[in-house]
């Protein structure tokens, strides 16, 4: 229960009676159970992940329009013009990768923690183990993708319609 302190040889108090230090050490012993629980390590590597993929997404933003031959070259446009492009851009890559980020830091740490605790041993085989789930997903929808693919490249796929076509 919060606000109890159960330090070794202590009896439980309520916390209106403890005194600054034992909530502080209240306090800090939440923090670190939170922080050593599978939801903790999930979120944690969720957040984390998400600022060094939007960090990523900006970096990858700012190179792609350095070559007159880039794809959507903007060097026509004015500048303040080319600016409002850039900033857009790297605002949407940044975003774009930050969920992605996030989402592959979440999923892993929990997994990761969740066969941790399954096998009550702490080795490098857990991270293995969650690289492989990972994998195993992202093996799955590389198939899948690859499928459709082939079937959209495929002599009895229909043909698609263009404005061409009367």
């Amino acid at each position: 229960m919060f606000g109890v302190y159960n330090g070794p040889g202590e009896p439980d108090k309520p916390l209106e009676m403890m005194t600054q230090e034992e909530q502080a050490e209240v306090g800090a012993r939440k923090m670190i159970e939170f922080m050593q629980s599978c939801p903790g390590k999930s979120i944690m590597s969720g957040v984390t992940g998400f600022g060094l993929g939007g960090v990523l997404g900006i970096f990858m933003a700012s190179l792609a329009h350095d070559s007159p031959t880039a794809p959507g070259n903007i060097n026509h446009l004015p500048l303040k013009q080319q600016m409002k492009v850039m900033v857009t851009d790297a605002g949407s890559r940044a975003w774009s990768s930050a969920k992605n980020f996030g989402y592959i830091g979440g999923i892993y740490a929990g997994v990761e923690c969740c066969i941790e605790s399954l096998r009550a041993k702490h080795d490098l085989y857990n991270g293995a183990a969650a690289g492989c789930a990972a994998f195993i997903g992202c093996a799955g929808f590389a198939a899948f993708s690859t499928a459709i693919e082939l079937y959209m490249m495929s002599d009895s796929a229909a043909p698609p319609m263009n404005d061409y076509d009367d």
